[in-house]
């Protein structure tokens, strides 16, 4: 037995109408070709699926089964194009993030919330980008959007711009380094040096500043959470490099001195990386403008 949706659709409107005339209007269709349909179906099933002489038509108990299988799928069906609708219009989808910077939690949250108001109808989720290949995870469509400061070369992937900041060194204001208007690779040299638990070459002090020089501080300790960090630092317990703005909201800034890295002082940019064919999705579009105006407020404290 053969039974289509417009099968379903039939004897659900059918059943709603009590008439084969009403039910046609329903369905736009004539009742000729209403009739015709009926006795097809009828055929395959073998069985009546209507009581003919009663007012209003009644379903048999046969119609009464696939009636119940109607009231059952339909609903799902309309559930579904109604979701693909959403989907082609821009107004539902998917954003699952992977961020290879811990201290962005500090103004992605705020983001996420906003964007959560505006875009109900989007799941978002986060998977920290430390424990994987994120930029891998993209083009497999693991994951979605990257929040990253190191830009790849390729046709597939968008970099969208959201901001330039500083990874700055943060000791205590009591700290030998506090004198000193700047600092080079040389003064981590005898240091304990706080770091979040990722690998060396997704570290900006790393990168940019000690393997350069090939400069190695005295100890390396990992610690995954930026408050733990900075309670470490102002209790002199090791010093760090994290972004400038970091220190920006926290309320105890007098314990810790910042000092840039180099005479000139090191700038990076933070990305939203997406899949080319994604990039122009509204709602991508829009976590990006609602990434840079945040990022500009905690930059300002």
């Amino acid at each position: 037995m053969h039974i289509e949706f417009r099968h379903l659709r039939t004897i659900k409107a059918i059943h709603d109408a009590g008439g084969l005339q009403k039910a046609a209007d329903i369905l736009h269709i004539t009742q000729s070709a209403l009739s015709h349909q009926i006795k097809g179906l009828e055929d395959q099933a073998g069985v009546e699926l209507f009581v003919r002489r009663s007012k209003p038509l009644k379903l048999s108990a046969a119609g009464q089964r696939i009636l119940r299988l109607a009231e059952r799928i339909l609903p799902e069906i309309d559930a579904l194009q109604a979701e693909f609708e959403a989907l082609h219009e821009g107004s539902a989808g998917r954003m699952h993030l992977a961020i290879e910077c811990h201290a962005c939690y500090d103004w992605l949250f705020p983001v996420l919330e906003q964007f959560r108001r505006a875009w109900p109808e989007v799941d978002v989720d986060i998977r920290p980008g430390f424990s994987f290949d994120a930029m891998t995870a993209l083009r497999k469509e693991e994951v979605d959007l990257v929040i990253s400061s190191d830009p790849e070369d390729g046709d597939e992937t968008v970099f969208a711009p959201l901001f330039d900041y500083s990874p700055v060194l943060i000791i205590p204001a009591t700290h030998d380094l506090a004198a000193r208007p700047f600092v080079e690779a040389a003064d981590f040299a005898g240091e304990t040096l706080l770091t979040y638990p990722v690998e060396r070459a997704r570290l900006d002090v790393y990168k940019l500043l000690l393997h350069p020089a090939g400069v190695e501080p005295a100890t390396i300790r990992q610690v995954e959470l930026t408050p733990m960090i900075l309670m470490l630092v102002a209790s002199g317990r090791g010093i760090t490099v994290l972004p400038d703005w970091v220190m920006n909201n926290q309320h105890n800034r007098a314990e810790f001195a910042t000092r840039p890295l180099t005479s000139q002082g090191l700038t990076r940019r933070m990305f939203a990386a997406s899949r080319a064919e994604d990039a122009d999705k509204p709602y991508l579009a829009h976590f990006v403008r609602l990434a840079r105006t945040e990022a500009v407020k905690l930059q300002r404290g």
